[in-house]
């Protein structure tokens, strides 16, 4: 894979001296936790802001992801900035790349991947805290903004694979709540129709306890439309709900 660069932010990063993976490997700054080690190698991010653009900057060295077709792995990254292509290509709100590139050197395959920061945003776990003190409208639109964004993910054929609450970012404005998603790292195709749905949407109800029936009912609109088959979907993913806790 060729290194990427998006137009939009070609000239900032270049007046900067960034437009290379070189230049955003050998980069000082500090990261925002601790590095990720589960895979062998290791994976940070960092916050980078330039001028008045803000970035987070991931980098990783033999941090890698096996597949039928990749036997051999590949960087985690490689794999999140398809799925950011593709999210793109296919109209998914989701999070925007401004660089990816990958390099070997000897003993390590290296990535790094730019994305632009979602500043103004925050994920519905933020919302959640403030359930209580939300406005009935606040609350309606958050949920339809969630019902809506797995609609238009799920219509689109892709599995998100992690629709958790901390991977959903929310903006309020004059008209509602937009919602788009972050980490895509293990988005695959919507192959089993229903049952992959139900699969994609039950963790987001499991970690959003708090919300009523008619709470849920209201997300199930938004996602299947008014004539929709709501209470059957409502029993099958409270099914599968009450299965998942009792593992």
């Amino acid at each position: 894979m060729s290194d990427f660069i998006a137009a939009e932010d070609r000239v900032l990063l270049e007046r900067h001296g960034l437009a290379s993976f070189e230049a955003l490997w050998a980069l000082k700054l500090e990261a925002v936790d601790e590095p990720n080690t589960e895979r062998g190698g290791w994976s940070s991010v960092y916050r980078l802001e330039l001028d008045e653009r803000a970035y987070y900057l991931k980098r990783q060295s033999n941090h890698l992801t096996r597949s039928l077709l990749k036997p051999l792995g590949e960087p985690t990254f490689a794999r999140e900035f398809r799925n950011i292509r593709r999210y793109a290509e296919l109209g998914i709100p989701a999070l925007q790349a401004a660089f990816f590139a990958e390099r070997r050197v000897p003993g390590e395959h290296r990535a790094l991947l730019l994305t632009r920061a979602l500043d103004g945003w925050r994920d519905l776990d933020h919302w959640l805290q403030r359930w209580a003190e939300l406005s009935d409208a606040q609350r309606s639109a958050i949920l339809r903004a969630c019902g809506e964004l797995a609609r238009d993910l799920h219509r689109a054929r892709q599995m998100h694979g992690c629709f958790y609450p901390k991977h959903i970012f929310l903006r309020e404005g004059a008209a509602g709540f937009d919602a788009q998603l972050i980490d895509l790292e293990k988005t695959r195709p919507l192959l089993l129709g229903e049952r992959d749905r139900i699969k994609d949407l039950e963790p987001l109800l499991r970690r959003a306890g708090l919300w009523s029936e008619a709470e849920v009912r209201q997300l199930l609109t938004a996602y299947l439309g008014e004539k929709g088959d709501i209470e059957r979907w409502y029993q099958r993913l409270g099914a599968r709900r009450r299965h998942k806790e009792m593992r």
